[in-house]
């Protein structure tokens, strides 16, 4: 068995004295492990980092076996984030709730290019918050957790929808909230179609999409408890201003 695509390099783990397993994600497999020889050697080891965009080469006897990697570099995006630690708490929360969410050798080719756009613009020195937060509701959705925005649970409005009912996953508008409101998850306008996303409301979506990730999600793939790089992204998200490298 054999077959080439390219893919984002999600973890690695020492196999042996000099190999490595790593797991990445491509557009047209997934994610997908396998061996790399010679992975902590000087040449391979500065390459092999969380994010890198690889060009993959993989064999094995069998469909169903480990198998290993050719690898090749295509982008290295470390060095790009190294001196930002908002985008590389952000680069390592990507990498890491991908690796803990993607089912094995499962195709997400929309996601897998929602992705690469959103490692890409770490890099780039962009204002990234905000497609982060859209990524991570992207990420439930493609899993089968996609929260329902398009109207009021209660009344059926379209407009005015300021809240999430934290069972459901679906809006409620304000009208529609009443007595529950203080029951209810507040939805941030960037979610609803509008804002400008200001750091409250982004750190309202946050709430928002953690709650799912943990309450629905996790519970879903074993009860797991979510990659700490999560948690540590949005800490370091409402501690430093945008810009800010400390």
């Amino acid at each position: 068995m054999e077959w080439r695509d390219e893919g984002v390099l999600l973890s690695l783990r020492k196999h042996g004295e000099t190999a490595a397993i790593i797991e990445v994600f491509t557009e047209r497999h997934g994610r997908h492990a396998g061996v790399v020889r010679g992975a902590m050697s000087r040449r391979l080891a500065p390459l092999l980092q969380p994010g890198a965009q690889l060009a993959l080469e993989w064999r094995a006897r069998l469909e169903d076996h480990l198998g290993s990697y050719r690898v090749e570099p295509v982008k290295s995006r470390a060095g790009a984030v190294l001196g930002d630690r908002r985008a590389l708490a952000g680069l390592s929360a990507v990498c890491a709730l991908l690796d803990f969410t993607l089912p094995e050798r499962e195709p997400h080719p929309d996601l897998y290019r929602r992705s690469v756009a959103l490692l890409d613009a770490l890099g780039a020195g962009r204002d990234w918050p905000l497609d982060y937060l859209r990524w991570e509701m992207r990420l439930l959705e493609e899993m089968g957790f996609g929260l329902d925005l398009s109207c009021c649970a209660v009344t059926g409005a379209t407009e005015g929808l300021a809240y999430v009912s934290p069972r459901t996953g679906r809006a409620v508008s304000r009208a529609g909230a009443g007595e529950w409101q203080e029951r209810l998850l507040p939805l941030p306008p960037e979610l609803a179609g509008g804002g400008s996303g200001s750091r409250q409301n982004l750190l309202a979506g946050f709430a928002l999409t953690g709650h799912f990730l943990e309450s629905w999600l996790a519970p879903a793939l074993g009860d797991r408890p979510l990659p700490g790089a999560r948690g540590r992204l949005v800490d370091r998200l409402a501690r430093d201003p945008p810009g800010g490298n400390r």
